[in-house]
Formats: structure tokens, sequence, C-alpha cells
């Protein structure tokens, strides 16, 4: 391929190229495209060509901190003017969005040049990239294996070396799990800190957040600099910043008290390959001269999965019947997943009172989680259960397709008993540590430290104070420096 210094490049690595004058917009985007053509029929990461629109602004571009670094987008939320933003459903699959988000237009003011949009599952739900309408997207480790979900087309992009960074989001851990399963570094920021204006608030009552993954802790510091900014009217506040992010990675931690586990937050238990890899976190932590115990935050824990679930069925729902009203149709189960109509059965079923409950349930688990982290500058679990599972193991079956109909006759309190069974208990106990910190909004980001005997990553999580992406993002510098993962590459390139 042309110019192949370009795969060893993140993405202030290739502005800085630009910025020289070693290389042109026109020569980064060429080599993206190629890559694009090249790398993504094996990956189905890429979903929705955008590159005839980045070749029409190649030559006027903003002359900001990222002038001309090849960009993705996830497609979910966050909106192009001009461009179809499907959630990977299919009524709205070829619909353009008639405004753009605002994070958006700062990744334009920044430089980046957006060439696609890429793969997720129906409205984010799952924990894989494997919906309906797009297909399975795989992950460069491994074909056989999932990149994750739901940012697993943008995380299978970036670990391609298609491009350096690209645009994802976490309502359940959908930065942090496509990062592990890819070798990625992801953070999911504080609750608050990058707005989803014009079109949202808050997305599944402010558990999701939006930001990017990257090979380079640096350039999501970057890009977490270039998201906060003030915008008016929003419904949550951040704590603000000491001093840019992007000048944290490289100061030193110093000493930190940090936690650790092995054990599961929600769900299941730990395999030993994600055993092997806390532990080996645990003592590169130790070797750094962190004070590390064996200690965890208390929490209900059946009560914030049930929680989790009601507040998430009832996003999807408002998803279901936004997307069938921009279709202009009724909202039917024949025009969406399974997954999608069951979890919207389970809001349409809630009881008013029964859904501020579980809100109530997360800010008091919220307070106590809080309280541990007075006593602790981090936290550490696996960021999976379980290493990347193969393509298929945890799509819906048929069969499941087939119960899930069966059960939009149940009342409420069985069908939320039976859904908690499938979904709480089954899937959930592949990515159970994550979800967590979406409810109590802190950071929280996976870090690629461990890779086990079959080749495939292996993530570490740290969870941090709310609003400590400092602390994070030091800590983080530290490990990278401590053992570099960039220039590890998939043996499928």
């Amino acid at each position: 391929m042309r110019f192949p210094e370009y795969d060893d490049h993140d993405a202030i690595g290739l502005a800085e190229l630009v910025r020289s004058g070693q290389v042109a917009p026109s020569e980064l985007l060429d080599a993206a495209v190629e890559r694009i053509e090249a790398r993504n029929p094996a990956l189905n990461a890429v979903v929705h060509d955008l590159s005839a629109r980045a070749r029409a602004r190649v030559d006027d571009l903003p002359d900001g901190p990222l002038r001309g670094v090849p960009f993705l987008v996830k497609d979910l939320k966050l909106q192009i003017q001009g461009a179809p933003t499907s959630n990977s459903s299919k009524l709205t699959a070829d619909i353009p969005s008639t405004q753009s988000s605002v994070t958006f237009e700062r990744y334009e003011a920044a430089g980046l040049q957006t060439l696609g949009k890429t793969n997720t599952p129906e409205f984010g739900i799952m924990g894989i990239t494997e919906s309906d309408l797009r297909g399975p997207c795989r992950n460069p480790w491994s074909h056989a294996h999932t990149p994750g979900g739901s940012s697993g087309g943008s995380a299978a992009a970036v670990a391609a070396r298609i491009v350096p960074i690209a645009h994802s989001g976490d309502g359940g851990g959908s930065i942090r799990i496509p990062a592990s399963c890819c070798g990625l570094f992801g953070l999911k920021p504080t609750r608050g800190r990058v707005t989803m204006a014009p079109f949202l608030g808050e997305a599944w009552g402010g558990f999701v957040q939006e930001h990017v993954v990257s090979r380079s802790v640096r350039d999501s510091a970057l890009m977490l600099d270039i998201e906060f900014q003030p915008t008016p009217g929003e419904p949550y506040v951040a704590p603000p910043k000491e001093r840019p992010w992007l000048d944290e990675v490289q100061t030193e931690p110093g000493k930190l008290k940090i936690a650790f586990t092995r054990d599961t937050l929600f769900a299941g238990e730990t395999h030993p390959d994600c055993l092997a890899a806390v532990e080996d976190a645990v003592a590169l932590l130790q070797d750094l001269g962190h004070e590390v115990v064996e200690a965890k935050p208390t929490f209900p824990k059946d009560e914030l999965v049930q929680a989790y679930f009601l507040v998430v069925a009832t996003g999807v729902a408002s998803f279901v019947e936004g997307t069938a009203k921009a279709a202009g149709v009724r909202p039917r189960a024949s025009d969406f997943e399974p997954v999608s109509w069951l979890l919207a059965q389970i809001a349409w079923k809630t009881p008013a009172p029964d859904y501020l409950a579980a809100i109530s349930a997360i800010q008091k688990a919220s307070r106590e989680v809080a309280g541990f982290f007075e006593e602790h500058d981090a936290f550490v679990t696996s960021t999976l259960a379980r290493p990347p599972a193969q393509i298929g193991e945890l799509a819906t079956q048929g069969i499941e397709k087939v119960q899930m109909g069966l059960l939009r006759a149940l009342p409420f309190g069985a069908l939320l008993r039976v859904a908690l069974k499938e979904m709480g208990g089954g899937k959930l106990a592949y990515t159970p540590n994550t979800q967590l910190f979406n409810q109590t909004g802190q950071p929280a980001m996976s870090v690629p430290l461990f890779w086990n005997e079959q080749g495939l990553p292996i993530g570490t999580q740290v969870a941090g104070r709310f609003g400590d992406e400092a602390t994070l993002f030091r800590l983080a510098g530290q490990l990278e420096r401590a053992r570099p993962w960039a220039q590890r590459k998939p043996p499928t390139l």
C-alpha cells in the first residue's frame, strides 16, 4: 500500500506530518480510502461511505489540531447533515439527517476528515456487533471473533489501521468492551462531559457518553479536550478540568492507592484469561510504585441489574418510537429486531413509579460507590469476564426469537423476570463489569495490557472518581510508557 508509515502513526502523529508539510491532507485521505477498500471487506466495519464528502473539503480544512486526519463516526446517535444515521435499523437506513450534532461540528472544526460511518448493533443494545441490517462485524485479531459492541465497527477499523481514531459511545460498556476485544485504549468520560446537542440532553437516563476509541492514550486525551466545551442547556455539568487532558498524559501520577477485584460486578464468573489479565495489571501497578489492595465497592447488585435494564428498556422504547415516526409508520414488531422489541415491551408495560424507583436505586448506590472512591484513587477489574466471543455465539438464535415473540403477551412482572433471566444472567455474564460506571457516571477506561495464548486481546478496566479523568489519563500514560502496545498489530493485517 502507498504510504506504509500511515499504519504506524496515531492521530497526533499524522497531524504533525501535515503541519510540518511532509504529507498533504489529500495523501492521508488516499491512504485511508485505500485501506478501507483493502481491509474492510473482511471486517464489515465501515458501512456507509462518506469519502466523497471528505474529498470535497480536503483543500479547505480548518487549521485545527488534527487537520487532515482520517476519522470514522459510529452509526448511532451522532448525526451528520446530509448523511443517514440508521442506528442499524432498516427503517432509517436511507433517511438523511437535516442537521449535524454539535460534537460532530467540533470534530470538523478540529480538522478531522470523516470518511464513513461504522457498524453497530441495532440501537446499540448488544455487546457484539451483528445486526440484521448490517451483518456481523469481525475482529482484526481473529475474523472468527467479535470486535465487541456497540462500537464494534469503530474499534475494528482502528485496530485494522484504517483510521487512528474513531467516534464511539458507551451506555453500558460500548467503548470499553470493543476496546478490550480489539486491543485498543477506550475511555468512557464522566457523565455530562460530551454534549449530545441539539438532539438530546441525555440518552438511556444519562448512562450514555460519547467519545472515541484509539490506539494511543494521547489521542484520546486530545479528543476529549476537543469535545469538552461549554454548551448551553446541558442537563448535567461535569467538573471543570484544571488543564488540558493532553498535558496529563505526560504527567506522572504519583503514588496512587488502587483497589482491585478478581470478581465480576454484576453476573457470572471471571474466565482464567481475564483473571490473568487482572493479576498481570496488579503486578505492573505494584512495580510502578502504587499501593494496590484487594477491595471492591458494595452495592445492591440484583437491584442495580434490574434498574439498569429498566432504564435501558425505556431508552430503547424511545428509539423504537422515534425511528418509526421518522419513517412515517407505526411501531411494529416486524420492523425491529426481537431484542429491541422485547425491551420496548418492557418499557411500555413499566409503571411510572417503578421507573422512578429504579432511578432512585441507582442514585442511592452511586453515593455508596462514591464513598469507596474517597478511600481509593482508582479501581481495577477485568473489562470483560471472558475473552472475545466467536461470531454468532451471543447473537439471538432462532428459537430465542420465537420465545421473545411469545413473551409479549406476559404481564409486566413476568415479562421483566424472564427478560432479566435471559439477558441479565446469560449475555450479561460476558460483560458484567462495565455497566456500574454508566449508572454512577464515573469515568472508566479499558487499557490493552494483556493478550491470551490464542493471541486475543484481554482488556483491563480502571475506573476513577467522578470528574477525575486527569488521574486516569496520568495512570494510562504511565502504563503505556511501561508496557507499549500501539505497535502491536493484528496478524490478519
